[in-house]
């Protein structure tokens, strides 16, 4: 019972990591209908940055994270109006996966050549110190980890529920056209919305460097991750992309204690697969989208 229980600890804090990466790969969706397969290439470059800060300015992983938010937002908008806008046509949503995974096949090969293709981490002064409660064992990485996760979905549900911003995010996700009729900008609204996504890649880079190894090529774990969360909790449901992740966090750790690590990684995919086939839209997700 104790394995069980230090197991769901450590999945927690897993989760809420996942939650932030995926917070604004299904943000992207809801506004843009768009897929953004190089979130989890952007996650990887903002560890690399962060990586960086750290061994050369010595600036703690989690204080880059106030650096690389607006450098990340910037590049997210830069994005969205170079490559995504000038998608036109009928098949501009399947076009847009064919960019974005350049996107992430372009950044994949520039942190190749920039800083080789060996494992790193963040290795910070209090890696290896953990806080016992109970008998139970709080990593402090994970921990602030899992912190600083919550604290910026937080923010980013005040700024889509408070703002004028997210009223016309909320706007464009329930109907574009009425949108439009209420003098609602979509291609501002989704320029802005492809920043934010890029700014939670931000800082989930910045807690991904300092809880896991990664090398360039991490990022294709990531993204089959995170577009199962998205996918399980609903499309363009922020709330069911944290749900998701927390219950993959809880599988995987159960199932690496109650079974083997080979199978932790593939029982959330059994999980999803169960409960698409009773409610395919998942757990937050609309059947359909008005136009």
């Amino acid at each position: 019972m104790h394995l069980i229980v230090q197991a769901c600890i450590l999945g927690l804090l897993t989760g809420g990591v996942y939650a932030l990466m995926s917070s604004g790969l299904t943000l992207v969706f809801g506004i843009m209908r768009v897929i953004n397969v190089a979130q989890g290439a952007l996650v990887i470059l903002a560890a690399y940055l962060s990586s960086s800060l750290f061994s050369r300015l010595h600036i703690d992983p989690f204080l880059s994270i106030l650096i690389l938010l607006p450098v990340m937002f910037a590049l997210g908008v830069a994005v969205q109006l170079v490559f995504i806008r000038s998608l036109r046509g009928e098949h501009a949503e399947e076009m847009s996966l064919l960019v974005t995974w350049a996107l992430a096949l372009g950044i994949e090969g520039i942190l190749s050549v920039g800083y080789s293709t060996t494992d790193r981490i963040s290795r910070t002064g209090y890696a290896d110190h953990s806080w016992t409660v109970f008998g139970y064992q709080f990593s402090v990485p994970r921990v602030y980890a899992f912190a600083v996760s919550i604290a910026i979905l937080v923010l980013l549900y005040a700024i889509l529920r408070y703002t004028r911003f997210g009223r016309a995010v909320r706007a464009v996700v329930q109907n574009p056209a009425a949108a439009r009729l209420l003098g609602v900008d979509p291609a501002r609204v989704s320029a802005i919305g492809f920043g934010l996504g890029a700014a939670t890649a931000a800082a989930a880079g910045s807690v991904y460097g300092v809880v896991y190894s990664f090398n360039p090529g991490s990022h294709y774990d990531l993204i089959s991750r995170l577009l199962s969360i998205i996918v399980l909790g609903g499309l363009g449901s922020i709330g069911g992309a944290v749900v998701a992740a927390m219950l993959m966090g809880l599988c995987e750790s159960i199932v690496a204690v109650e079974s083997t690590p080979t199978w932790a990684s593939f029982s959330f995919f059994i999980v999803l697969i169960c409960v698409l086939l009773v409610r395919p839209q998942g757990f937050f997700g609309l059947r359909e989208r008005t136009l």
